[in-house]
């Protein structure tokens, strides 16, 4: 089973001006499940790779110290080594704890994404405003605009 967090895709629909987001996964059988969330709609590109050939696969595409990474398995941590800044959620695996260089105070499925979205903001561009209505140009969740 897939989780998202209620803000998670509001939080992606903020950091999606500034950044390039796409997802990656290593689970075969939960692909359709993911496929139709991510893809569908959330309106993100999804990637099935290999959990142990991800760095690999990443750094055909993007120069590597150029990437943020979130991730939370048991072999996450060997993207997260290689790779500008990494990001886990509070549960994930302690390899994958050990190895980010921020870690959520809340679980996945519990607004992990979406915390992890709002820190990207503050470190790498500008802080979302809470006093301010979002962009007009922004579609949160997918369906409503501002």
């Amino acid at each position: 089973m897939k989780q998202f967090g209620p803000d998670d895709n509001d939080g992606l629909s903020l950091l999606k001006p500034h950044i390039e987001i796409c997802f990656v996964t290593g689970d075969k059988k939960g692909f359709a499940i993911s496929q139709r969330r991510i893809q569908e709609d959330m309106k993100f590109p999804l990637h099935l790779v290999s959990t142990i050939r991800r760095a690999e696969w990443i750094s055909e595409r993007y120069p590597l110290d150029k990437v943020i990474y979130m991730g939370d398995g048991i072999f996450d941590h060997y993207v997260m080594k290689k790779v500008g800044y990494s990001i886990a959620p509070s549960d994930s695996d302690p390899l994958a704890l050990r190895h980010a260089n921020y870690i959520t105070q809340r679980p996945g499925g519990n607004r992990a994404v979406a915390e992890a979205c709002l820190h990207i903001l503050e470190k790498f561009f500008q802080p979302y405003n809470p006093d301010e209505l979002p962009n007009e140009q922004i579609q949160l969740s997918g369906e409503w605009s501002v």
